[in-house]
């Protein structure tokens, strides 16, 4: 009876769909903002999704023991009192029927009467809450965090609204013959027709709520889905190891993008040196014919390892030779390592 009544006033206050009718009324203070909820898909055949309550608040899964310092705002709704004939063969008349506990046999109908009187709305100040979690991560060990990532179609959920009474509310059925004489004929023990029963219950009851999903990685940090078009639930093993190897896939591709840029350019400035050096005349580069100038030599011969050119061999690209020059020093060692053509003449040049 309490199931249909909230779904009753879900369904006329409407909200764009976000709105979910609490199930139960032992349930009703579960709901309460920042309490936490798993949404979990019933299956193919049932669009709808079931939402169960857990014990927990969103502070209980954090790390740290810091409270959550976001705000919550409280104003009126509406003022709601609604009078509605329910169909026995529908699905809320099948929950009334479980809950009235009284003979039905002969009705068709039951007549509804909900007396919420004037809700109050509760919603949490979104921008201050999604400050005070961006530091914040999930304690992954938690007992409700490994059961709901254990279920691949669970999905765990934030309240950011609440909808409660704000007095004494009762809800009154009336089960009967379909006609004029038993619409609304509540607690009139004297109607042949049909029977009544109602349910009082306290102040401050929710009756709906809305929720925002979590989405939790591996590591703990988490996402508060605060759109429809993102959707929570849990990183996975192997989704983390696909976006770990296109991660590596792009920095192999922009290492290997460098290094061919860095050949090109090392392979443009060699071009330069040898179009530099062979555009001149024999008698102005060739030094190393001339009598008394420095003589090329293999440093193998003299036990000194092939090393990089001193002249081109000094980028990124390491370009080696066993030829070289004792004639000429640098930083203290007592030769160069230079190619025999055309880094020994070009550097020669320079030199003189």
């Amino acid at each position: 009876m309490f199931a249909a009544a909230t779904e009753s006033f879900v369904k006329q206050v409407g909200d764009g769909g976000r709105l979910v009718p609490v199930p139960s009324l032992s349930e009703a203070d579960k709901y309460q903002p920042l309490s936490l909820v798993v949404k979990k898909k019933r299956c193919f055949l049932f669009p709808r999704y079931k939402f169960t309550s857990t014990p927990f608040t969103l502070k209980d899964i954090l790390l740290g023991d810091r409270e959550i310092s976001a705000g919550i705002s409280s104003y009126q709704l509406l003022n709601y009192e609604d009078e509605s004939d329910v169909s026995l063969y529908g699905r809320r008349g099948n929950h009334i029927v479980n809950d009235v506990g009284v003979n039905v046999a002969g009705s068709d109908s039951i007549a509804v009467k909900a007396s919420f009187g004037v809700v109050t709305k509760q919603e949490v100040e979104v921008s201050t809450l999604l400050k005070e979690i961006t530091t914040r991560k999930i304690n992954c060990d938690h007992s409700l965090i490994r059961q709901s990532r254990n279920s691949r179609k669970a999905v765990l959920c934030v309240v950011m609204e609440s909808i409660r009474t704000t007095r004494q509310c009762s809800l009154s059925v009336h089960t009967g013959i379909r006609g004029d004489s038993m619409r609304f004929h509540f607690m009139d023990e004297q109607n042949p027709r049909g029977r009544d029963k109602a349910i009082v219950f306290p102040a401050r009851t929710t009756i709906a709520f809305s929720v925002f999903e979590l989405f939790i990685y591996l590591d703990g940090v988490f996402d508060l889905c605060v759109t429809s078009v993102s959707k929570g639930g849990f990183e996975r093993e192997e989704r983390a190891t696909f976006a770990l190897l296109y991660r590596l896939r792009n920095i192999l591709f922009e290492r290997n993008r460098r290094v061919m840029d860095a050949i090109s350019r090392s392979q443009l400035y060699l071009d330069d040196l040898v179009s530099d050096f062979y555009d001149k005349p024999l008698s102005m580069t060739d030094i190393s014919l001339k009598e008394g100038t420095h003589i090329r030599v293999n440093l193998l011969n003299h036990n000194i390892p092939k090393g990089p050119c001193i002249l081109c061999g000094m980028g990124s690209y390491k370009r080696e030779t066993v030829y070289g020059c004792f004639q000429c020093s640098v930083d203290g060692q007592k030769y160069v390592r230079l190619h025999a053509v055309p880094c020994f003449d070009i550097w020669h040049k320079r030199m003189k």
